[in-house]
């Protein structure tokens, strides 16, 4: 358990959990500011949000990713402490979009009935 704590595993799990949501976000924001897209109808950015949250949940090519990184028999410690921080952080990634996508969805429904 003292491994979790472990520079490499934050660095993987704060980069699907944080990382990710945040490109995904900026870059849906600044491609529909730069007229290179439009948001769909009914969505807002709350939406776009909560569900790049689950981009997260990334098991083959992080693994792939890491496999790549971290060549070669004397590194073997590497990858598998990488692959368990992989496993958590797509974890996270399930449990926090689900719940922010659900009340994310709660709350429009909720705008919907006034």
């Amino acid at each position: 358990m003292g491994m979790i704590f472990e520079p490499l595993v934050l660095g993987i799990a704060v980069g699907l959990l944080v990382g990710k949501p945040l490109g995904i976000t900026l870059a849906c924001y600044l491609a529909v500011k730069a007229g290179i897209a439009n948001m769909p109808h009914g969505l807002t950015f709350h939406h776009v949000f909560a569900s790049s949250i689950l981009c997260g949940i990334g098991f083959t090519m992080s693994i792939f990713i890491t496999t790549l990184a971290f060549p070669g028999a004397e590194n073997h410690g590497l990858v598998d402490l990488s692959r368990i921080a992989i496993f958590i952080g797509s974890i996270l990634a399930a449990l926090l979009g689900y719940f922010a996508l659900n009340r994310t969805l709660k709350l429009e429904h909720r705008m919907d009935k006034k």
